[in-house]
């Protein structure tokens, strides 16, 4: 064989090769597209809503419509008034809606956020009279949570739900003493005395705490009185009740603040007579819901990352 040939047969020979490298790597470019293709088809189907014929619902069938109130109750969180009201407005609306379950799992929240839905309740009851609208309690209602249920027409719960914690608190710390023991001065600069008054780092104010006591006594009867006018006659007043006290639903019954020992799907099909149940609850938006999605899997892929190089 001449130089020629031989030099002729070893770039042959290296082209080929790359010819297959290439070809290799287009075939496996082309499954971790599809791959990842597939995975994000998966995931748009999980978090498409439902709509009333994947619950199983024959159009124009009656349903009882749910809205789930879960965590705390306070603006831009799952459990805000925004959220709830609206989740409550569509069920009400919706032409086929039998009754109405406003399920809480909660332990309260903003007295603010907990008067929007409580009025807007109210309100709702009022304009569909013929929609009956319950609530149902699974582990906790406290505070804020039973604000919002009071507006219902019925309260249902579990014998072991805690239900209560009628009251109103604010929360703060104090340092002072602290910062005698480290020779630390504090240094702050108003304009209005009284501007400072939740200043960690300074002495507590008999003055402004008699003010703020009569700002949260004032809330709590804001409270009080809401949970009165929607039970009216059914709550059995007992000393401590308005307290921040807790109770189990059994013990709730026994008080007035519960009616019945009932779940959502017993009281659908039991009390508003329509047992198949389509969720209202308002969800986060495609992207919101796709990018929390794919950041819990990431997390998840990168702990697992990470515990295996720990371990290697």
């Amino acid at each position: 064989m001449t130089d020629d040939n031989w030099e002729r047969s070893v770039l042959e020979r290296i082209a080929t090769e790359g010819l297959k490298e290439q070809k290799r790597t287009r075939r496996w470019g082309i499954f971790f597209k599809g791959l990842t293709f597939v995975y994000l088809f998966v995931l748009l189907a999980i978090m498409i809503p439902s709509s009333d014929l994947k619950h199983g619902i024959k159009p124009g069938e009656k349903h009882t419509a749910l809205v789930n109130l879960k965590g705390i109750i306070t603006p831009g969180s799952e459990a805000s008034a925004d959220n709830i009201i609206t989740g409550l407005r569509n069920a009400f609306e919706n032409e086929n809606t039998a009754g109405v379950i406003l399920r809480i799992n909660s332990p309260g929240g903003s007295p603010v956020q907990s008067g929007y839905i409580y009025d807007e309740i109210l309100r709702l009851r009022e304009k569909h009279p013929d929609i009956p609208m319950h609530a149902v309690i699974t582990d906790i209602c406290a505070s804020g949570g039973y604000y919002v249920a009071a507006a219902a027409e019925k309260i249902f719960a579990d014998q072991a739900s805690i239900v209560g914690s009628v009251g109103v608190r604010m929360d703060n710390f104090g340092f002072v003493e602290a910062m005698k023991k480290m020779g630390i001065e504090r240094r702050t600069l108003t304009a209005g005395e009284n501007k400072a008054l939740l200043d960690p780092f300074s002495p507590v104010n008999p003055e402004v705490n008699k003010h703020l006591q009569t700002l949260l006594d004032n809330i709590h009867g804001q409270f009080i009185n809401a949970i009165k006018q929607g039970r009216g006659n059914r709550l059995k007043e007992v000393e401590g009740m308005f307290s921040g006290l807790i109770w189990t639903g059994d013990q709730s019954v026994e008080l007035g603040l519960v009616d019945e020992l009932a779940s959502s799907s017993q009281v659908a099909r039991d009390v508003i007579g329509a047992e198949h149940i389509v969720d209202f609850t308002m969800k986060p938006d495609f992207l919101e819901r796709f990018s929390r999605t794919v950041s819990s899997q990431l997390s998840e892929l990168l702990i697992e990352k990470v515990l295996l190089l720990k371990l290697q």
